[in-house]
């Protein structure tokens, strides 16, 4: 019995031998148990680190680069923002793409991972580099912001992401903590005598 334990366990090293020289997944077999070990081959997995540190990068979808607010400011004033969007909002001509007939109730969560743009279409923040939403830059922040009631504009009506949105609100917040953005909302005034009689106004 003691010889036939020996005997398969000799056959049993001289097959993993003879295998893993010929880079093929082993197969252990055991008293107890059968499990299976894949060994992958160190070769290509040099290989395709190499590979991923040889991706190009296309210079228009990365953000890395972080971008000061004073060149976002300057930007907002210079003749490439007026050629570009003219004199509406940034947000204006941007079309959301959706599957179906009808868009999702919600934005995308975000349009940049890992500093890089991951979608086709990215929202209008976050396809333009140079726009900064922060409590200085308030030109922008008055596009989002409505001149009627002085409240933020939603998302499904701008199109922005929902990581930018937030982004928004905070900047907004603190514009109007820090006075710089001041929203004065329009009084109207109403001629009441179209609705009340002469009795009901001495009332």
């Amino acid at each position: 019995m003691s010889l036939l334990i020996k005997v398969l366990g000799l056959t049993r090293t001289t097959l993993q031998s003879t295998l893993i020289k010929r880079d093929i997944p082993v197969r252990l077999i055991s008293s107890s148990h059968t499990c299976y070990q894949e060994e992958s081959n160190t070769i290509e997995n040099s290989n395709e680190i190499e590979n991923t540190d040889e991706i190009i990068v296309d210079p228009a979808k990365d953000r890395r680069q972080v971008i000061p607010v004073e060149t976002s400011i300057e930007y907002m004033l210079s003749s490439a923002y007026k050629q570009t969007y003219g004199d509406d909002p940034v947000w204006t001509k941007y079309r959301r793409n959706h599957k179906g007939q009808f868009p999702s109730r919600k934005t995308r969560k975000t349009c940049v991972r890992g500093g890089i743009i991951s979608t086709g279409n990215p929202c209008p923040i976050c396809r333009d580099e140079y726009l900064i939403l922060d409590h200085r830059n308030v030109k922008l922040l008055e596009q989002f912001i409505s001149k009627h009631t002085g409240e933020i504009l939603s998302y499904r009506k701008t199109g922005i992401c929902q990581r930018r949105y937030k982004q928004l609100l905070v900047a907004v917040l603190r514009a109007k903590e820090y006075g710089t953005l001041l929203l004065d909302v329009p009084l109207r005034e109403y001629d009441y005598s179209e609705w009340y009689n002469e009795k009901t106004q001495q009332h």
